[in-house]
């Protein structure tokens, strides 16, 4: 699934290191403890519902220190009885569930043979039996609504372009080719695979796939493509609609910017999908939050129907009821459903104060199943009625931290030095006291766009607010302009606007705690990882009032973020920056850490992967020498590999590891 493009959202990362007295009674968590929590996969391996209800699938992640990896495994639960049972025992991945539409069989990815192929059970049966065996692995798939075949992705490789190369040099800009094909593969009445080979239906020369969906006559697919060649190839994303009947594609969506999350109409006369913008000849931004529009399936001029509604749609399922949407809301998540006649939009789950999400239907969209956790309760698995919603909960992810003070969570506000109204998620100490004075730790979320802080008790890495709090420690984690879930306004309030108005965003947070006498001004540090470590960058260079900082993946020099890392991957007037660093350099000189350089004070820890093409290490080797300059305490981690999120568990667990010592350091004093 496509991303917003320039900070990739940090993924798992878990760490072994007990810091805690060995006593009999420990009722704070260790971070071998907290860090190896269970929890249940989401998003593309979202909980699934069976067709007729009765059950739902969906995957448990541990991790396996022993062979540094994680270990996903598949599980059935009964809706009535809430009894599981765990179906896959193969070690490595298993992931990525789905229902048969007769519910006899269940299909998965695994990564048992290697790369992910799609595999099938018959529960309660654990035998399983390999359908694909393609070489780049499987991407994602979708049964079609009879039955009778499967569609799904793979990446295919491009050799370079151009022959004057040779082994002793590179022609930039001649990289190999990385595009997504789509295929199906048939199957027989009894759902068992046939013998013969799958068929590729779109060969990925032209298009990526990305996003796709059968037509409920399973005659059609419907699905999103981008331009992988283009240089802004995420702008580049069109509706297509496949005829498996004479193999032709047709745009039926060609917008600007992307369009993608197609949905069909229960009468496969329309599709519904989230665009950016009202019509196909407004400008495109990447902070933009979307709107659900309907297009003609074959064809046709667009109606955006969500206009009035202040946020982020995707597109879920498209029932007689109405079209089904998830959305962020403030530091929460919803689920609803839009009246595509009327335009009306209905929240449908509920209480207000919660996070649920992947949600999966059944097969006459009486009941939903979905995850769901709030500021007290872990992430659970739910099912509910949907005309009554009323969640039943089926795990009990939580009961792992049983006999552990867990520290409380709540949402607060305040004013930014420009008045705008700036909510985070603060989170004391169990046994909180109003009348003590504690350190701080600010936690600052990527992003910024696609990513909020939510006040719920999650394993949340690579800075884990709860093994702070369980020290002594306030955690506040900011929703900083530019966040989601706080309307289109608040988004754009970055345009133009980098750097400085996001440290005053959070200082004037810590601020307002010291005015409640809670926090001790001498004792505050701050973290960030990715777009959050270029604020943490910016923390340790603009002011001294921060004790220790920590800048994981972040960029300290605008400008070389957008020669050399993904900033260059955005057109510049669709960006915060709205230019190019040729065009406006004052801009990017004063929205970049380094200016502020002279005024570096606070000892700061880099940490930094070694081929990160994001955010390039060339910035952090900047930021390293530029604090050195200056006298500052400073200590850079260079991880070997490449990427900007952490490879392996040890890798990971070191990471975590010199970011915990650094502030038991400096704030603690050990």
């Amino acid at each position: 699934m496509k991303r917003l493009a320039w900070i990739p959202v940090i993924t798992l990362m878990l760490c072994a290191w007990d810091v805690q007295p060995q006593t009999a009674a420990i009722t704070s968590p260790t971070i071998d403890q907290w860090l190896s929590l269970k929890t249940i996969l989401k998003r593309e391996a979202s909980p699934r519902i069976s067709p007729d209800g009765h059950s739902v699938a969906y995957t448990i992640r541990k991790a396996v220190w022993e062979a540094n990896s994680f270990d996903d495994q598949i599980w059935i639960a009964s809706v009535s009885s809430g009894e599981s049972y765990q179906l896959t025992e193969a070690k490595g991945s298993n992931f990525n569930v789905s229902w048969s539409p007769d519910g006899k069989r269940l299909a998965f990815l695994s990564t048992r043979d290697g790369g992910p192929q799609i595999y099938l059970a018959s529960p309660p049966s654990k035998e399983a039996v390999r359908l694909t065996l393609v070489n780049n692995g499987v991407n994602d798939y979708q049964w079609s609504r009879d039955g009778r075949s499967i569609a799904f992705t793979t990446t295919e490789v491009f050799p370079r372009t151009g022959g004057d190369e040779t082994p002793e040099y590179h022609i930039v800009g001649n990289d190999q080719a990385f595009s997504t094909s789509l295929w199906t593969i048939a199957m027989l009445a009894d759902d068992t695979p046939t013998s013969a080979q799958p068929e590729r239906l779109i060969d990925g020369v032209s298009l990526a796939v990305d996003d796709f969906s059968w037509s409920p006559d399973s005659r059609r697919i419907v699905f999103s493509a981008n331009q992988y060649r283009d240089p802004y190839s995420f702008e580049t994303y069109d509706i297509y609609v496949l005829n498996l009947g004479d193999k032709s594609v047709k745009k039926v969506v060609d917008r600007k910017g992307p369009d993608f999350f197609p949905v069909w109409s229960p009468d496969g006369k329309e599709i519904a999908y989230r665009t950016y913008t009202l019509t196909d000849k407004d400008e495109f931004y990447q902070y933009a939050a979307g709107y659900i529009a309907v297009v003609p399936s074959d064809g046709g001029p667009s109606r955006v129907l969500t206009e009035q509604f202040d946020e982020n749609p995707t597109p879920l399922a498209w029932s007689p009821e109405g079209i089904y949407f998830s959305a962020w809301q403030r530091t929460y998540q919803h689920l609803f459903r839009l009246n595509p006649a009327t335009r009306a939009i209905e929240r449908v789950s509920q209480p207000y104060p919660s996070v649920f999400t992947s949600f999966s239907f059944t097969r006459d969209f009486k009941q939903t199943a979905f995850m769901d956790q709030d500021a007290k309760n872990y992430d659970e698995l739910y099912v509910s009625d949907l005309k009554s919603f009323q969640p039943k909960r089926l795990t009990t992810m939580g009961d792992q931290l049983k006999g552990w003070k867990i520290g409380a969570r709540e949402v607060i506000e305040w004013r930014s030095k420009d008045g705008t109204p700036i909510e985070g998620v603060l989170i004391k100490p169990a046994d909180f006291d109003p009348s003590k004075k504690y350190p701080l730790v600010i936690i600052i979320h990527s992003g910024p766009s696609n990513e909020v802080d939510q006040a719920t008790i999650t394993r949340d890495l690579p800075y884990p607010a709860e093994l702070f709090v369980a020290k002594g420690a306030l955690a506040l984690r900011p929703n900083y302009r530019g966040s989601p879930g706080y309307g289109r306004k608040f988004r754009a309030l970055l345009v133009r606007n980098e750097g400085v108005s996001q440290y005053e965003d959070i200082i004037t947070g810590v601020d307002y705690l010291i005015a409640q006498g809670i926090v001790d001004s001498n004792r505050i540090g701050a973290m960030g990882y990715s777009a959050g470590g270029y604020i943490a960058a910016f923390i340790a260079t603009y002011s001294g009032r921060f004790k220790a900082v920590t800048v994981g993946e972040g960029t300290s020099d605008l400008r070389m973020f957008y020669a050399l890392g993904a900033g260059g991957g955005v057109t510049p007037g669709s960006w915060y920056t709205r230019a190019t660093p040729w065009d406006d350099p004052e801009y990017y000189r004063k929205a970049s850490p380094l200016a502020y350089i002279k005024n570096a004070k606070t000892p700061t820890l880099i940490q930094h992967r070694e081929f990160d093409r994001v955010a390039p290490p060339a910035g952090a080797y900047e930021l390293n020498r530029a604090l050195k300059d200056q006298g500052v305490a400073v200590k850079m981690i260079i991880y070997k590999g490449a990427g900007h999120q952490c490879a392996e568990l040890k890798q990971c667990r070191d990471l975590v590891t010199h970011n915990y010592d650094w502030f038991r350091h400096w704030l603690w004093n050990e």
